[in-house]
């Protein structure tokens, strides 16, 4: 489990749960159900890392909570 800030909320354009880690950028997931949406999120975050070591772009530190959340 990563310690990125995860914000979770329902989507009703998209019947889904969607979630939204901000200190990645652009790394975002979606699932049916809270938990799916959460496990989706910790996959996303395993690639946006993995992507980012392999083109050399730095990685930021898990800051918690972030003061606009």
């Amino acid at each position: 489990m990563s310690k990125y800030e995860l914000i979770i909320y329902w989507s009703k354009d998209d019947d889904a749960f969607v979630v939204e880690v901000p200190e990645l950028p652009g790394c975002m997931a979606d699932g049916a159900t809270y938990e799916e949406a959460v496990a989706n999120a910790q996959a996303a975050i395993r690639e946006w890392v993995e992507t980012a070591e392999a083109i050399g772009r730095p990685i930021p530190q898990p800051k918690g909570r972030l003061m606009y959340a």
